[in-house]
């Protein structure tokens, strides 16, 4: 005879990390579990995360850490505390996936990629009796109250004594999240927060010959600064504008501003290992016969790319790099100016911003006007850094809803 808590069902929407977890959690604690999922397969999204190098969680001081969450830091620290980056090793190596720590202390799988982890992961979820409803893109909820899906076959519903949304935001809609469910969720009465890109590329003016010849082409050893706030790294030119893990480092900070203003100024420094008067002194010395740009790049061991970019600049503003002094050109080498004049399609960002602000949750991440509805992930109001930050807050929200719709279908 099956118990209560058998016959007691939870409904999991969305097979990316969040979901996946929650899942995982929910079973663990007795209870049947389907997950939907509107895409033919799981964890399409973290697939693509893990192309280049699946990078979990990362290995800072764990204070350090919790402030990549800025102004979410005090909401997402429950959850992070309870599942934190310790615990997402020992979870994936549990699965037969061990971990390393990098130079940069980025943590990731042995095996580098997501894929190994995915298989494992969702043979543990079949072991434990979790179901997965593919095709099945949610709707919202029908007349009694049941969740309605759109599916190959049609419309369908499903009762569940508890669900959770892990939908995740609306950057790369094809593998799955579109930000559908903004709609559903103002209509049922949800406040929630515009959703925007975020870790995202910047549009700029280039000229058409810098555009044809650079775009591509990556800006390495780098600093890039916004008013006070700075990052190390790299870059890429794009036929847009900019983007790559430096630009996504400051693109919460530049998105405000270019809300606020219409644009904003980044400057980008090619010798950031360089002081402003060894710059200077390195570049007064004789010239001899050889062109400017090969003065630039033997003196001071600039790329072409990063010495067009000075070019762009001097020719916007009318002046003749070779003839600015020693130290005008030192202090243009780092600090040259760049006017982002917008934000990079949501479609293209590694992730978003907005959602469901933690307000509108309990302690349990349940919508507090939708009783037995939970969130987790990204379709959560937070952001965060490429790093491993991403990654650890959708697996650790997930466990927390999770635990938490496993406490409301024991009630």
């Amino acid at each position: 005879m099956e118990t209560g808590k058998e016959r007691r069902q939870a409904a999991v929407i969305g097979a990316g990390p969040a979901g996946l977890i929650a899942a995982e959690e929910i079973a663990k604690a007795g209870f049947r579990v389907t997950v939907y999922e509107r895409m033919p397969s799981a964890g399409r999204k973290f697939l693509l995360a893990g192309r280049g190098g699946l990078n979990l969680t990362h290995g800072e001081a764990f204070e350090h850490f919790l402030r990549r969450y800025g102004g979410r830091v005090d909401a997402l620290r429950p959850a992070i505390e309870q599942f934190p980056p310790a615990k997402l090793r020992e979870w994936a190596e549990a699965l037969g996936q061990k971990t390393f720590e990098g130079s940069s202390g980025r943590i990731f799988p042995e095996a580098f990629k997501a894929s190994p982890l995915l298989r494992a992961w969702l043979r543990r979820l079949d072991g434990m009796g979790v179901s997965f409803a593919f095709r099945h893109r949610w709707l919202g909820w029908d007349g009694s109250g049941a969740l309605l899906f759109e599916t190959p076959k049609g419309k369908t519903s499903a009762k569940a004594d508890a669900t959770l949304l892990a939908l995740g935001g609306a950057s790369w809609p094809r593998l799955g999240s579109d930000g559908s469910w903004t709609e559903v969720l103002a209509r049922a009465g949800i406040t929630l927060s515009p959703i925007r890109p975020a870790n995202c590329g910047f549009e700029i003016v280039w000229t058409e010959s810098f555009r044809e010849r650079f775009a591509g082409t990556p800006l390495k050893r780098i600093a890039l600064t916004s008013g006070d706030t700075a990052a190390r790294g790299e870059a890429m030119v794009a036929n847009y504008g900019l983007e790559g893990g430096t630009v996504y480092a400051l693109s919460a900070r530049l998105r405000e501003e270019i809300d606020a203003n219409g644009k904003t100024v980044l400057h980008v420094s090619l010798r950031p290992d360089l002081a402003g008067q060894q710059l200077a002194d390195k570049l007064a010395a004789p010239r001899g016969k050889q062109s400017f740009s090969n003065f630039l790049r033997k003196a001071v061991n600039l790329s072409p790319v990063g010495i067009a970019l000075m070019q762009e600049w001097a020719a916007a503003n009318g002046v003749r790099l070779s003839e600015l002094p020693a130290e005008q050109l030192a202090a243009l080498v780092n600090r040259v100016p760049l006017t982002l004049t917008g934000v990079a399609p949501i479609e293209s960002a590694i992730s978003t911003a907005g959602g469901i602000p933690f307000s509108e949750l309990d302690g349990d991440y349940m919508l507090q006007k939708l009783p037995g509805i939970f969130a987790a992930g990204e379709m959560l109001d937070w952001e965060a850094p490429t790093g491993g930050y991403l990654l650890q807050a959708c697996f650790a929200t997930g466990i927390a809803a999770g635990k938490g719709a496993a406490r409301w279908l024991a009630r």
